[in-house]
Parts: C-alpha cells; structure tokens; sequence
C-alpha cells in the first residue's frame, strides 16, 4: 500500500517511556524515522520528523522513587541517555518533545478544555480492574486474557471521555481510507476490536493516587491519564498550542511509527480524541514488529534486552543502522542473533559494499596513478549496468514511499553484486595490459555504479557512505548517472569494513 503522501513529510516515533534506559527497540524505531525522513529530504520534501519521551504516568513515578529521586531528577537524567544515544546513532531529528515540557502542558490542557467544552467529557465514578503495567483499565476479558501485568481492582471517581460517541465514525473513516492503518492484517485487527462496543475512555487519575501528570484544567484535585497526555505530543510539537501557522502546515502528520503493541492506542484512543478535537487524523499508521531474542520479545522485564551502545562501540553505528534496517521486514517481528548481525556485516558490508570500495580504488591506484579514468565507449556489459543504476532510482523512491525499506536496501546490494560480478568478468587487470582505455571505461563505469550505491545507501549509512563519497572526490552529488568525474584524484583509505572474524 502506498503513502499518501503531501509535499511535505511529518514523521513521528512514539514517545519512549523514561522508566530505564533506551534498548534496540527504541534504537529501532529511531532509526527508521530517521532513514524514511533523510529518503525523503532526498525526494526533495521538507520534512519534520519528531521524537521524544513520555514523562508522566505511575510507571515513572515508581520508577522514580524506587531510585531515591524526585520525578523531575529521574526524568532528566534518563532523557540525557536517550538524547546521547542518538546522537551516536546519528539521528537527525527536528524536534525532541518532553511531556514534561511547558509547551507540552499548554497543548494538553487546551485539548482538554476544547473537549469539556464540546461536551465530551463527564463524571463518573468507576469500579474495574486496573494494570498497573498497562496504566489502564481493563475488562473482564481483557484480565482473563493473561496478556496483562500487575492486574489490581480500583473503585474511583474520574472524568471520562465519550470515546464510545465516535466509534461508527472511526469504523466508517477506516473503512474509506484503507492506508490509514498498515500493515493492513492490523487494520483488520482494528476493525475486528471495534466490532465490540467500544465504552468510554477514563482520561484522569486522581491526585491523591497518582499525582505525577498534567493538571486536568478543570479540576486541580486529578491529573491527565498517561495515555491521553502523551498522545496530544504529536500535536504539541506541530504547533498546536503556541503556532497556528505551523500546525497548518504540518497536521495531519504524514506517518506515525509504531510497535504493534501500542496499536490500540494509536488506532482506536487517538482518532476519537482528534475526532472531538475538530482535526484531520494522521494519513498513516504504521506499526511494526518486536525484536525477538530467539522466539521473546526483547523485554527489560525478562532480561533479554540488547544494548545498541555496545554494538556501535565494537562494529560502529553505520552496520547497526544497516542491520536494523535490512534485517526486519515492516510490519513482522525479526529475530535478533549476534550472529546474524555478524552474517550480514560480513556479507552485504565487507564482502560486497566495502570490497567494491577497495577493489576500483586499488585497481585505478595501480593503472591510472590514482585518477578516474575517462569513461570512454560504453559496450553492452557497461550499457547493462548504467540501465540498471538509472532505474534504481524511481524504484528506490517507490520502494521507501511504500515503506518496503528492506527491499530498497536489497536492490542497491543487488547493484553492487552486479558490479562485483561484472569486474570479475571484465576482469581490467588484464585488459589494462594490451588496452589501457578499455580498462578505463571498466573501472570508470565499477566505480561510478559505486557511488551512485553510496547515494542511495546515504540514508541508511550517512557516515560509511560519506566516507566513500568523499574519497570519490563526489560528496553531494545526485543519484544520476555520470555525475563522477573523470581526473578527480581518489584519497587513500581503511578499509571501510573490515571482515569480522568468528
């Protein structure tokens, strides 16, 4: 299913939870944003891409105290690793909201207030169960289920939203715009839960039980609901409470990112509130899957969680970002093994990508004293190559606008084998003996199909790939071919990946 896209782009992460350090999950989901916001600088949108935390909730407050700190100390000191963490992982995000930001507070009491005075909100004591886990009530079915943690009863008086009130407009919107929610067996999900009544969603807790969040506007004695407060942030940082001009231009948001198990929340909460909001819901919902540990999902309550920290330290942030990104198919889970990692590094990075790098620059080292050489003639081995260089393009474009990230980077490695295969074939070394210009059109054409792989792999390797480019002497050149220039005089380099041995 394609985006449907605008002329600009507003990609977003979920707001990672500050209870513990950020793990490869998180690592994940930046990355991605990341890759699909620098693909689409690339096709020439402007783009605002946003990332950033959830503060509040039970689940920090615990967390907090369970540290001897207050909530504010904990919540600064996590989100100081969160916005180190990607500055390793090169991340370049517009924006990093804070729930605990003024900004943010604004917006959501302005949400709030704009929904009471709608009449969408009412009194009413509630007794049920309640995950701790989950920060939510849940339903008998739900609690039987065995899908929820720290399960306790709770009778209370909150403030509920009239959720229920926008159930048949939900289904029906979904029904009209099947790119809305995607993959699309989870639109399917969605709309097989919506064919339960739905009820009303509590958007309150009281003070005297939980007071880290968001003063309801109306009534100092509750704070806002966890999952009502941190869902306003993507409006927050389009500009909805300070900028009437930016939300404009930025809302609907292009593109949600989400893990499956946030769905509900995204799917079924978040559409209802900007429903009684009076604005555009987002164009996509996109959720992805969990990285498993063997058949378990990376979890820091199990103990299985990977630390990207240590794999950037000891293979460097350009094969995890590769990784990451190649390994998982949008929409499924994907099974985490060092070995793996190590496989594919070996394989697509040393063996293809960086054995590329240094075969064209050994070979032009040895005959033309380090210099491009002229392309000359093209024959047919060289017409095929350059063909298959210029299609890359549009179908690296349909690719990422159809968020088949994985499939993009295979066919720019797939570019790459093609020319690994074609030097064998050629094999310049020998021709350069009794034809010195037909070697140069070889090399000319290896090394020209390797730049345009490193402008299209720029996304996803900004840092491995500028190192290719700039030994190319062709760093911000376009993805067309001919663009490298013949005498340029290449640098001396490391290998880029050198082979992992096991």
């Amino acid at each position: 299913m394609m985006m449907n896209l605008r002329s600009d782009f507003y990609v977003t992460t979920p707001i990672y939870y500050v209870n513990d350090n950020p793990h490869i999950g998180h690592a994940y989901t930046t990355i991605l944003a990341d890759v699909l916001a620098r693909y689409h600088r690339w096709q020439g949108q402007d783009v605002f891409f946003l990332t950033g935390l959830d503060e509040h909730g039970q689940k920090v407050q615990q967390a907090a105290q369970g540290r001897g700190l207050c909530e504010q100390s904990h919540c600064d000191e996590l989100a100081a690793s969160f916005v180190s963490l990607w500055q390793k992982l090169d991340i370049q995000n517009d924006d990093f909201i804070r729930t605990t930001q003024k900004r943010h507070i604004k917006a959501v009491q302005k949400a709030l207030r704009k929904i009471d005075e709608g009449g969408d909100v009412y009194s009413s004591e509630y007794e049920g169960w309640y995950s701790v886990a989950e920060e939510r009530f849940i339903t008998q079915t739900e609690k039987e289920s065995g899908q929820f943690r720290e399960i306790k009863r709770f009778k209370e008086r909150n403030y509920f939203f009239k959720m229920s009130k926008y159930q048949q407009r939900l289904i029906d919107y979904i029904n009209t715009h099947p790119g809305f929610i995607q993959p699309e067996y989870r639109r399917n999900e969605v709309l097989g839960f919506l064919r339960q009544p739905l009820g009303d969603l509590c958007i309150s807790r009281p003070k005297a039980r939980m007071g880290w969040g968001i003063e309801i506007p109306f009534d100092k004695d509750y704070v806002t609901y966890v999952w009502f407060d941190a869902l306003i942030n993507y409006l927050t940082a389009a500009g909805y409470s300070e900028d009437e001009e930016k939300l404009r231009n930025w809302w609907p948001a292009s593109v949600h990112l989400i893990g499956k198990d946030i769905l509900t929340t995204h799917a079924v909460y978040w559409p209802t509130m900007l429903f009684a909001l009076e604005l555009p819901l987002p164009k996509t919902i996109f959720a992805h899957g969990w990285w498993l540990i063997g058949e378990t999902k990376m979890s820091k309550s199990l103990g299985n969680v990977i630390d990207p920290l240590s794999l950037i330290d000891q293979y460097g942030v350009d094969p995890v970002r590769y990784y990451l990104m190649r390994e998982m198919v949008l929409g499924q889970d994907a099974h985490f093994t060092l070995e793996s990692f190590i496989k594919r590094y070996n394989s697509d990075l040393a063996n293809d990508f960086g054995n590329l790098l240094n075969r064209v620059s050994g070979l032009i080292g040895k005959y033309f004293n380090g210099s491009v050489p002229l392309e000359g003639t093209r024959g047919t081995p060289e017409e095929e190559i350059r063909t298959t260089a210029n299609n890359l393009v549009q179908k690296i474009q349909d690719l990422i606008n159809a968020m088949r990230v994985h499939e993009a980077i295979e066919e720019i490695l797939q570019l790459v084998r093609q020319v690994n295969k074609y030097l064998e074939v050629q094999a310049p070394w020998k021709v350069a003996k009794t034809n010195l210009v037909r070697a140069g059109t070889i090399l000319y054409t290896s090394t020209e199909a390797l730049r345009i792989s490193a402008v299209l792999l720029s996304p996803v390797m900004p840092g491995r790939t500028h190192t290719v480019l700039d030994i190319l002497g062709a760093t911000g050149t376009a993805p067309l071919w001919g663009k490298l220039k013949a005498g340029i005089k290449l640098k001396s380099h490391e290998a880029l990946f050198p082979r992992v041995e096991t």
